[in-house]
């Protein structure tokens, strides 16, 4: 009788009601320790205090066979191998194939750095890896019977494009000079207009416990680079903290238990920011202008999701592909005058602000390998399409891919698997400006058509 009794639970462990569609969420601590550098900006202040913590805020969703997992880090850029390792440990420890998890980073500029030479050698490095991959197996651990839905608002009063075409050329780092300009200041009589779009597009998934309508997480895009604001020295999630902390209390789920998780993952913001520059100077204090967007946008998601129709059932799949590119490599010329730029004594005045910075990175791109291959991947909820792109993607790109869709919805999580530089589109390229600079861009050229093409073909393997 004891050897039925076991057999018989062994077996309803392990096996799924094919109809029942579950969900869960966690988030882990990811805040590192005082001293270390924040990195965001050109210099890389001591961190010496917590304005609020980072967390790795995840989420898992499993129809009866497939079972897919969301990592949305606070971080200006994980790299590859680091996400790697993170998945590494997840799938081992979990199961699931390793294509299953989706883990990608915010881009705060108020956090530490997991980039850098043996990366993984690091003692925080290897505390986010660790902390990402339990986060993980968290949500998994916390899946219960339960509902989704997915939708979007708009919320384009908080989007602009940052790139502006100007009257007059201004120089660049390499000896030239460029008609575009990276945030070139409010009320700059030499702007003209903003030199590409913006996507005001909020797009979400939320999810409801199936027993008590109790909500368990809500995960959002939204195309805005990062808002900004904070003092030397501290470390904050920005924006997407704020956001999150504002749907716990506008879901009323302070005392959730488990904790109700919301997230907010950087959408195709490569060239969008949070300035106005055809508007009037303003000045906030520190952190007010990220609370005044976070909670606006905060507001109209959770008034969208309250009414958007719950479903008890949706179908799950994953596809993933690695794509190789061409990597960058300055020609003879341009590895001859940085190493001149280099050689000038450290006192000597510049043509250019960061032409020192550039000289430095075009010689370090000169050694790289011929090419370089980045993952790209897309999850289909139902039909939803959520594509993974590992770079700061354009929001030209994002608007693209939208457009060409098999599906009725879909949105791009940036910064996704992994941190390979800026992702301009060629047009952009002809244009110049500090996101097409080399070092700032690694990539060739074409590769955002690439890329795309490659995410709509992805999207389209798994159309039904």
């Amino acid at each position: 009788m004891i050897r039925c009794a076991i057999l018989l639970a062994i077996t309803a462990a392990f096996t799924q009601d094919p109809a029942v569609f579950r969900a869960g969420a966690a988030a882990s601590n990811i805040t590192p320790p005082l001293g270390e550098p924040i990195v965001g900006g050109w210099n890389s202040p001591p961190a010496t205090k917590i304005h609020d913590e980072l967390h790795a805020r995840c989420f898992a969703i499993d129809d009866g066979k497939t079972t897919l997992v969301f990592a949305i880090c606070d971080n200006v850029g994980i790299p590859r191998e680091v996400f790697d390792e993170a998945r590494r440990l997840a799938s081992a420890e979990t199961g699931l194939p390793p294509d299953h998890f989706l883990f990608s980073s915010t881009h705060t500029h108020s956090a530490t750095s997991a980039r850098g030479d043996k990366a993984l050698e690091r003692d925080y490095t290897r505390f986010l890896v660790r902390r990402i991959a339990d986060g993980a197996r968290r949500a998994i651990g916390n899946l219960e019977p339960a509902r989704i839905s997915w939708g979007s608002v708009q919320a384009p009063e908080h989007v602009f494009n940052r790139r502006y075409l100007l009257k007059e050329a201004v120089p660049n780092p390499f000896g030239g000079e460029e008609k575009v300009q990276m945030n070139p200041g409010v009320g700059n009589p030499n702007v003209v207009r903003p030199a590409g779009p913006t996507d005001p597009e909020v797009s979400y998934i939320f999810l409801r416990a199936k027993k008590d309508d109790r909500p368990i997480g809500l995960l959002a895009n939204y195309s805005l680079h990062y808002v900004g604001g904070v003092p030397e020295g501290h470390v904050s999630a920005d924006y997407f903290a704020v956001f999150a902390e504002r749907l716990r209390e506008l879901f009323k789920a302070e005392k959730s238990d488990p904790p109700f998780v919301g997230a907010m993952s950087n959408g195709t913001s490569g060239d969008v920011n949070n300035i106005d520059v055809m508007g009037k100077p303003q000045k906030f204090p520190p952190y007010e202008k990220m609370k005044l967007v976070a909670q606006s946008v905060a507001e109209k998601v959770f008034e969208s999701a309250e009414k958007e129709t719950m479903r008890d059932r949706v179908e799950l799949t994953v596809a993933m592909k690695e794509l190789v590119l061409q990597n960058r490599k300055p020609d003879a010329k341009l590895v001859e005058r940085a190493k001149e730029i280099l050689a000038r004594p450290k006192d000597a005045k510049p043509a250019h602000a960061r032409e020192v910075a550039y000289a430095q990175r075009t010689l370090q791109l000169a050694d790289v390998p011929e090419t370089v291959s980045v993952p790209l991947q897309v999850f289909r909820i139902g039909d939803l399409a959520v594509n993974a792109i590992p770079f700061e993607v354009f929001t030209d790109i994002g608007l693209g891919i939208k457009k060409d869709t098999p599906f009725a919805k879909t949105f791009t999580i940036s910064l996704a698997n992994g941190s390979f530089g800026y992702l301009p589109t060629p047009e952009h390229h002809q244009l110049g400006g500090y996101e097409t600079w080399l070092g700032t861009n690694r990539v060739e050229v074409e590769a955002s058509r690439k890329i795309a093409a490659t995410i709509l073909e992805l999207q389209k393997s798994l159309k039904p």
